[in-house]
């Protein structure tokens, strides 16, 4: 199943938080995870695309995610059926 991940920056957004982010989406497409990631141009934020069993394993796996776990970012997960 595909789901749609959109990262929003916090007011405690910390700019030194992009390499490890970008590390992880990395880690993600080397493990087959991750189809599509890029930033917004208005640099409010970004958006990716992951595939994963269940909404759990997908939650699990953004949920990690340094803009995260930071608290750079607003983390949502979405359950997309895309064609």
């Amino acid at each position: 199943m595909r789901y749609l991940v959109t990262t929003f920056r916090t007011t405690q957004f910390q700019p030194s938080v992009i390499d490890a982010h970008y590390a992880f989406l990395e880690r993600l497409r080397q493990q087959g995870k991750l189809e599509l990631a890029g930033p917004f141009t208005d640099k409010s934020g970004g958006a990716y695309l992951i595939n994963a069993a269940n909404l759990e394993e997908a939650r699990e796996l953004v949920f990690s995610d340094p803009v995260h776990t930071s608290q750079s970012s607003v983390v949502t997960v979405y359950e997309w059926n895309a064609k």
